[in-house]
């Protein structure tokens, strides 16, 4: 093979190489949808203290005929401990509109018969829970996007245990995609 063929191969070859590394370059951005676990989180702040709620953390529900007839959101404090010791705190929000449809909005315990927010402790004697009681208390959950990508909102209010101890949840707020673990 002459010298000319052989530089003619290389240039070639150097001319794919540019092309192919400045295409890849080029490609579109992530949009931000279902994957970029980094851009997701599931926050509250439980009498002043800052909780974050984005390990395990999902948005699962379903209905019929492209409604959203039910929600949860959930996730844990921490992640999953795998020495066997006790699980971390969990928290979560669910909504039931059967026959109804979940859409943007505002949605309050004290007017929703089917929608709780539960906060549970795992201690040596057993689950501390707390959840909005029908006692008076007021839960909001303000949802500002919902859709088979994900949920994206605010929420707020006072949860208690049986025992009465209340909890105030302030600055509540989650982005999740749909039926997606984040941090698992």
């Amino acid at each position: 093979m002459s010298f000319r063929k052989i530089t003619d191969l290389f240039g070639v070859l150097v001319g794919v190489f540019v092309a192919l590394v400045s295409f890849s370059a080029c490609s579109k951005d992530d949009d931000g949808g279902p994957g970029k676990s980094n851009d997701y989180y599931f926050k509250a702040t439980f009498n002043g203290k800052a909780f974050d709620f984005t390990h395990t953390a999902k948005f699962q529900g379903g209905g019929n005929d492209g409604r959203w007839e039910h929600i949860v959101l959930g996730g844990y404090e921490a992640k999953f401990p795998t020495d066997g010791s006790q699980l971390p705190p969990s928290y979560d929000i669910e909504l039931w509109r059967v026959g109804g449809n979940i859409g943007v909005g505002k949605y309050e315990s004290a007017l929703e018969k089917e929608m709780i927010s539960r906060y549970a402790i795992q201690t040596n004697n057993g689950t501390l829970l707390y959840n909005t009681l029908q006692d008076g208390d007021n839960f909001i959950l303000n949802i500002e996007s919902i859709s088979d990508k994900g949920i994206r909102g605010t929420f707020g209010g006072t949860i208690r245990n049986y025992a009465g101890a209340a909890i105030e949840v302030k600055d509540g707020s989650f982005n999740l995609p749909y039926d997606e673990l984040v941090n698992p």
